[in-house]
């Protein structure tokens, strides 16, 4: 069920899936992508969790204020859906930019979290000058700029065999970035270029889950092992896809996720 959610931050797009009895599970879009990109999960996740997925603050049907934002903003923003939909503790699932929100609440949020899955991310992801050039670009070229990143987004995403073996989900995938704010995909960058939780891994003690994809040219394999390494209630996975994992290896991925969460729940 769709929805637009009014919140103490604003009214913020959402889905909601499986019985609002089930343990709650929200799940967090990458940069450039909305809450459609968890259709792969939804399904099977919902069998046992209360799935609450929404859209990150400058995309889709969530407010698209002026940046720049930082990730306390999207954290706050995770923390006012849940308010608003009167969930006092739940489970959290990211990808990318959503992974590292993951990483913000395990840091400042913890009570509110019994498991957090990071996939796909880091503790510091990009560079400052990088994430500020490619901000800049799209604040001048506007959605023309939006256009040219979603020409050379496939090869940061998939894998080659991906690419030429499903062209439909990749040209739909290009679509949807093509459709996000210019200003709202920037000012997310501004958060990714000024964000290094690094130092504040060792002291998350919430059970946590990183799983990164063994061809993940944005953040890799090495990215996952050190923050595995820094967490003491952290394991790792690995999975056999680029940086949409959960889109090129849906299966694997939900199967992963799904087995760690509900480990978790009954386990604290």
């Amino acid at each position: 069920m769709e929805q637009q959610l009014n919140t103490a931050r604003g009214d913020f797009r959402i889905a909601l899936s499986g019985e609002a009895s089930l343990p709650a599970l929200l799940l967090s879009n990458s940069l450039g992508t909305t809450l459609e990109m968890w259709k792969p999960q939804v399904d099977e996740l919902s069998k046992n969790f209360h799935v609450i997925r929404y859209d990150t603050r400058g995309h889709g049907g969530s407010p698209i204020t002026a940046g720049p934002y930082e990730f306390k903003d999207l954290g706050e923003d995770v923390l006012a859906i849940m308010d608003a939909l009167e969930v006092d503790r739940g489970m959290f699932c990211g990808l990318s930019m959503g992974g590292h929100t993951g990483l913000w609440l395990a840091i400042h949020a913890a009570e509110r979290f019994q498991a957090i899955a990071v996939c796909n991310s880091a503790a510091r992801i990009g560079t400052v000058d990088g994430w500020r050039e490619r901000a800049a670009y799209l604040r001048q070229g506007g959605v023309s700029g939006m256009h040219d990143l979603a020409k050379s987004a496939p090869s940061r995403w998939f894998t080659d065999q991906f690419i030429a073996g499903s062209p439909d989900i990749v040209k739909q995938m290009q679509q949807g970035l093509e459709n996000v704010s210019p200003e709202g995909y920037a000012a997310c960058c501004d958060a990714l270029a000024t964000s290094d939780l690094r130092g504040d891994l060792p002291a998350i003690n919430t059970p946590m889950l990183f799983l990164a994809g063994l061809s993940d040219p944005v953040t890799t394999l090495l990215d996952a092992q050190q923050m595995q390494c820094l967490v003491s209630t952290s394991q790792l996975k690995t999975i056999a896809a680029s940086h949409l994992s959960n889109i090129e290896a849906p299966h694997e991925f939900t199967n992963i996720v799904s087995s760690f969460l509900s480990q978790q729940k009954f386990s604290n």
